[in-house]
């Protein structure tokens, strides 16, 4: 508990540093809350069990980047003729996310609290050159403070230690904008920020957020 009251203090101590400096941006306050109508995450499974994680995962909404993917901020990326080989969510989906260098693309809202701390998908970069084995994937979660502003929470950064060229699930990301709520069943309605920074492209594919609850 302690180590939660101490991640949850810094986490509201960077959340307000970045209200400060985001300022400029209160044009869109509220703009999380409003697109979050419920928080219903939808039904649960275990995708990563076969890797000894039986944990409970909800897909990220349009996560499997089949069918419409209207809800997603693109940005330049764009579903692309791939899939992740393990087919985890269960479908018959043939197509991924591909992520051009520089860009980023920004999932629809969803809702996480203290029940909902991590987060893992799968990847894998794509070209790039001499330089494209330095080039990472950089998760953030885009969080509304409680003054309507909206900031960018880090979550992780996903290189080709983990991830090369071929495909490869990520490690746990922890989800720091879970901890926000006080209480079991409080949530707080964020979007993931995906950024390929440096040369290479990045696909990503079956985004899962875990878990619903841990019983």
């Amino acid at each position: 508990m302690r180590g939660i009251k101490r991640a949850r203090i810094a986490l509201l101590t960077a959340v307000t540093a970045g209200a400060l400096l985001a300022l400029p941006g209160a044009a869109n306050a509220g703009v999380l809350v409003a697109s979050a109508p419920n928080c219903d995450n939808g039904a649960t499974s275990q995708p990563f069990a076969q890797w000894n994680d039986d944990n409970q995962y909800f897909l990220a909404p349009g996560g499997n980047f089949e069918g419409d993917l209207s809800g997603w901020d693109l940005n330049g990326a764009s579903a692309v003729s791939d899939q992740e080989p393990w087919r985890v969510a269960g479908d018959s989906g043939s197509r991924a996310l591909n992520i051009p260098a520089g860009r980023s693309a920004v999932s629809p809202t969803m809702c996480v609290g203290i029940e909902h701390p991590t987060m893992r998908f799968f990847a894998h970069r794509s070209g790039g050159g001499l330089l494209g084995a330095a080039s990472t994937l950089v998760v953030t979660a885009r969080t509304e403070t409680s003054l309507g502003l909206v900031v960018d929470v880090p979550v992780g950064t996903i290189t080709t230690l983990t991830n090369g060229t071929q495909w490869n699930r990520t490690p746990t990301q922890v989800v720091l904008s879970s901890l926000l709520p006080l209480l079991p069943g409080d949530h707080t309605p964020i979007q993931f920020r995906f950024t390929a920074v440096g040369t290479a492209n990045w696909v990503i594919d079956d985004v899962y957020v875990d878990p619903r609850s841990r019983g």
